[in-house]
């Protein structure tokens, strides 16, 4: 099913498997397999992916419905965990919309990321609502409670990153969706 939605969103965009590659950063053996359900890609991979097809990474796992109110109930969450397990989102909105919320957890000594990275000119804010994040954007950190909430543009490089010994988790909302 994720492969279909690679390869239909691909097609409608008018790219080859090559182009699609090649703007991703990975091979197009890759694709093929990815498309073909040969191959569960990483987080990064996806996220390159969905950013060289312009959709929200999340978009790659969720129908499109026309619904004029869209429920999401929690045993029904999308959910997608980093390749080294330590932070894992479960998309709290439906798909398609302008708003995309996230709940994350963030296990202990974890980060988001490798590196700092930036994306698609969004805005997001983050809400911790249990243990201790600390929100580098930039090179600067920032060190969030519970309670706490920060607001940055996504086009500026940055991650999350837990130096506690708990696990914390937060909510994450991007406006609008990006990879």
């Amino acid at each position: 099913m994720l492969g279909e939605r690679i390869r239909q969103r691909r097609k409608d965009l008018g790219l080859t498997a090559q182009a699609l590659a090649s703007d991703a950063g990975i091979s197009a053996a890759q694709i093929s397999q990815i498309e073909r359900g040969h191959s569960d890609p990483s987080l990064e991979s996806l996220r390159r992916i969905a950013k060289s097809l312009a959709i929200p990474l999340f978009d790659l796992f969720t129908d499109q419905e026309n619904e004029t109110v869209k429920v999401v109930r929690e045993d029904r969450r999308m959910k997608i965990r980093s390749p080294h397990g330590e932070i894992m989102y479960q998309r709290i909105s439906p798909a398609g919309g302008r708003l995309e919320m996230l709940a994350g957890e963030l296990a202990p000594g974890g980060h988001s990321s490798q590196k700092p990275w930036s994306h698609a000119p969004s805005e997001e804010c983050v809400l911790v609502t249990q243990g201790e994040l600390t929100l580098e954007v930039d090179g600067e950190d920032h060190l969030l409670a519970a309670g706490d909430s920060a607001y940055f543009a996504s086009s500026r490089p940055h991650r999350f990153l837990n130096r506690t010994k708990e696990t914390v988790r937060f909510i994450l909302s991007v406006s609008p969706p990006s990879y």
